[in-house]
């Protein structure tokens, strides 16, 4: 039984759904694994309403799928659905750094060089993991100086949905120096306020991250 499941209401159905929903993408159900409420409500230690409710909600994200005869059945994130959200990330991030650039403030960019800062201790220490949760942080400062909820709204989903391919890609040999590097120059153009040069950098970035995938799609297939 799951202790933090302990509430009731809605919370307890959004911790149900965050808590499935984060086991498709990590990879914990896979693509074309069965989800039976039953053995789900038992493994958290709830009734089945708040998982038949998660369920629904993953199925409106596209994440699992109603079959006759089967039942609900993982979907997950494909292959063509993370090329998908890399192309599309290059496109709206890229902008996202454009009304960065012309929006942030100075408290925003002491976040960011403080993140960069500690980016590089971990980078000198080789540690991919810390380095990918700061990376993260690093990108949502980025989308709430961009003062547009509807693009950081987008944007932090799709984080969240390729969150495997984002760590796997860190994790190709010399790719967290580069890294490094590539957000240094992000940051640069922020500070001096650089709409082009912004926007220009994060692109770079994010088409850089995206072609260090052939791990992951490799890891894919087996």
């Amino acid at each position: 039984m799951i202790s933090d499941f302990e509430e009731t209401g809605y919370s307890l159905r959004s911790k149900i759904y965050h808590r499935l929903k984060n086991a498709i993408l990590d990879g914990v159900y896979k693509p074309g694994e069965s989800l039976i409420e039953m053995k789900l409500a038992k493994e958290l230690g709830v009734s089945r309403t708040p998982i038949r409710e998660a369920i629904r909600q993953l199925e409106l994200e596209g994440l699992v799928s109603s079959i006759p005869n089967k039942g609900v059945v993982v979907e997950g994130v494909t292959m063509q659905d993370v090329e998908d959200i890399y192309d599309i990330r290059k496109m709206i991030e890229g902008l996202a750094a454009r009304w960065a650039a012309e929006k942030i403030t100075d408290e925003q960019l002491k976040e960011l060089k403080d993140i960069l800062d500690l980016m590089e201790f971990f980078t000198d220490k080789e540690n991919v993991e810390k380095f990918s949760e700061l990376d993260s942080k690093f990108h949502e400062i980025i989308f709430k100086a961009s003062n547009s909820r509807p693009l950081e709204s987008v944007l932090s989903n799709f984080h969240h949905f390729i969150q495997r391919a984002r760590l796997v890609s860190v994790k190709t040999k010399g790719r967290i120096a580069c890294s490094l590097e590539e957000h240094r120059r992000i940051y640069e153009a922020l500070a001096a306020h650089d709409p082009d040069a912004a926007e220009k950098a994060m692109t770079e970035h994010v088409g850089y991250a995206k072609m260090n995938l052939s791990p992951y799609f490799e890891k894919q297939k087996t």
